[in-house]
């Protein structure tokens, strides 16, 4: 059974989540969230200690699982060896959507959260996001340098950050509801991440330029 401790800190990051979502960062007020989390200031001092803390804190939140399910495929193919562009892209991708659009009905809550966060106009905001998600984010990078030896560096780095650019707009627009129900959901969900996929796949093969 939860805490009232507990359950305070869980409605406060809900809440954030969702009011970030739509507002961003600076148009949302931590007042706004207080309120519709019927929650006080004070409880957001005491559980994070400020505004920013609580984003970082939600922030890590959404992205924790997305971050763990990514760096176990990611292992998972260099242990094998040498894993192709298509392999590096499919175990980026796939946890991108799943992990974060088969949330049941917080699914599109946490979209719209990550997709508005890591494209916020505050570079500040943008940092704070890349903190949580760029240890195993650099490790995808050089990962796929490596498996495209004959593009230059830096071009594989404009690929990987449109494919970020990609991933969060299709996380943050496929947010309504299919026609049919949850199991239709999840079938869309399935050919989004098999369309962006291949059409990432064909960019970086044949859209790179040296």
């Amino acid at each position: 059974m939860e805490t009232p401790v507990e359950s305070t800190r869980e409605r406060l990051l809900n809440i954030a989540e969702q009011r970030f979502g739509e507002g961003g960062y600076e148009g949302t007020s931590l007042r706004a969230i207080t309120v519709a989390a019927a929650a006080n200031i004070a409880a957001v001092n005491y559980h994070f200690g400020s505004k920013e803390a609580l984003l970082r804190a939600a922030v890590a939140r959404a992205m924790a699982p997305v971050n763990t399910e990514r760096r176990r495929r990611l292992d998972q193919l260099e242990a094998r060896g040498a894993p192709t562009a298509e392999d590096l892209i499919r175990a980026f991708v796939e946890p991108g959507l799943d992990l974060v659009l088969r949330r049941g009905e917080r699914g599109a809550v946490v979209a719209r959260f990550i997709g508005r966060i890591a494209f916020d106009p505050s570079q500040r905001i943008r940092e704070l996001y890349a903190a949580e998600s760029d240890p195993i984010e650099s490790r995808y990078l050089a990962a796929l340098r490596a498996a495209l030896p004959h593009a230059a560096p830096e071009a594989v780095a404009f690929g990987y950050v449109n494919m970020l650019g990609l991933l969060a707009l299709h996380q943050s627009q496929a947010l309504t509801p299919a026609p049919g129900g949850a199991d239709a959901e999840v079938a869309d969900t399935g050919k989004l991440a098999e369309n962006l996929i291949a059409f990432l796949v064909a960019a970086f093969d044949r859209g790179l330029r040296s």
